[in-house]
């Protein structure tokens, strides 16, 4: 009780105190109603060990059964029966489990291990043409069960949309083709740009891959379906699709669909006031202007505080400009000061 009043008087949760402790939480506050002290511990256990438990030299024997070339590739399951078809019983498949497992050795072995994907490599942006983030979707087509698919290259610490195309099916060169159009629109030595984008076919085709290599572009790409490891872009086609302009019905024409994304990006730069950069339009943030626009606001704010002081208990909301921008942060991010 002493450890957990410590860890709480310290800013810790109750219940993150309890759970280093082994302890349900109502089980503390049990213990507090019984008297001064919060009461004891009553939890006994068992007083003796097991009678079949089985002694260091079975325990043993389990291990380097469980460990040699012919069974180290299996699990205990496949073990067990094999012992058994050779004569021999050490013990049960679940003993072996928890041997195993007290041993720290229950995981996959050789090449039943699952195939694993490296969290990508958090990178920070502190202005525009740092990193980008693309990704295609899918616009309705008029006959069903086919679509149009709206290619979206995003400017992640503007939130800008620098380059979108529509095209009838998904391919690498027609990546490749935009990302040089982009480059070209806005002037842009795209030499270490980070370029991020989930793992499909048309982002990591052939043709995409060696113009980013010739164009001195780092590629980042997300682990296999997982989503928020592109969150930025798909943020946007939430955006896109929920907008009330968006139709309810399918686009009849890839040029009808080209039309409709022109006006949806020309909205979203220079009228959509996004939230996570406090308020102002992708275009004024990708071009300087927002300083001017938030340190006015906070003028104001202020202003509005001078003149009806009680309407205010704290300070006035911060408009101060974002910083910096974090793809794939990690839990506990270290603070940088460049693109990692």
């Amino acid at each position: 009780m002493s450890l957990v009043d410590e860890a709480v008087g310290a800013g810790a949760r109750q219940v993150a105190a309890a759970e280093i402790l082994d302890l349900p939480v109502r089980t503390l506050q049990r213990w507090r109603t019984q008297g001064e002290g919060g009461g004891e511990d009553r939890r006994r256990g068992p007083l003796t060990p097991p009678a079949n438990k089985l002694r260091p030299e079975e325990r043993t024997v389990v291990l380097q059964t469980a460990n040699a070339p012919e069974y180290r590739d299996v699990s205990p399951k496949q073990i067990v029966p094999r012992l058994a078809d050779a004569n021999t019983y050490l013990a049960s498949e679940s003993t072996f489990y928890r041997v195993l497992r007290e041993e720290d050795q229950l995981a996959h072995r050789a090449r039943s291990r699952p195939a694993t994907a490296r969290r990508p490599d958090e990178r920070v942006a502190t202005g525009p043409n740092q990193i980008w983030a693309w990704d295609i979707t899918y616009l309705s087509a008029p006959i069903r069960g086919t679509f149009f698919f709206l290619y979206l290259i995003l400017d992640i610490w503007s939130r800008k949309i620098v380059g979108a195309a529509v095209y009838d099916e998904e391919d690498s060169v027609y990546a490749s083709q935009l990302f040089l159009k982009t480059c070209l629109r806005h002037d842009l030595d795209p030499g270490g740009l980070v370029l991020h984008s989930d793992n499909g076919g048309p982002m990591k085709g052939s043709t995409m891959l060696a113009t980013l290599r010739w164009l001195g572009v780092t590629a980042s790409f997300s682990r296999p379906h997982v989503s928020d490891d592109n969150a930025f872009a798909e943020a946007l086609f939430r955006t896109l699709k929920y907008c009330p302009a968006y139709p309810s019905q399918p686009f009849a024409s890839p040029d009808e669909a080209r039309r409709w994304v022109e006006a949806f990006v020309h909205w979203y730069n220079t009228q959509h006031l996004h939230s996570a950069i406090r308020y102002v339009t992708p275009d004024a943030r990708h071009y300087g202007l927002e300083d001017a626009i938030l340190a006015n606001r906070q003028r104001v704010y202020e202003q509005a505080r001078q003149c009806h002081p009680e309407r205010w208990s704290g300070a006035v909301r911060d408009w101060t400009p974002v910083a910096e921008v974090r793809l794939c942060p990690r839990a506990n991010p270290v603070p940088q000061t460049q693109v990692a």
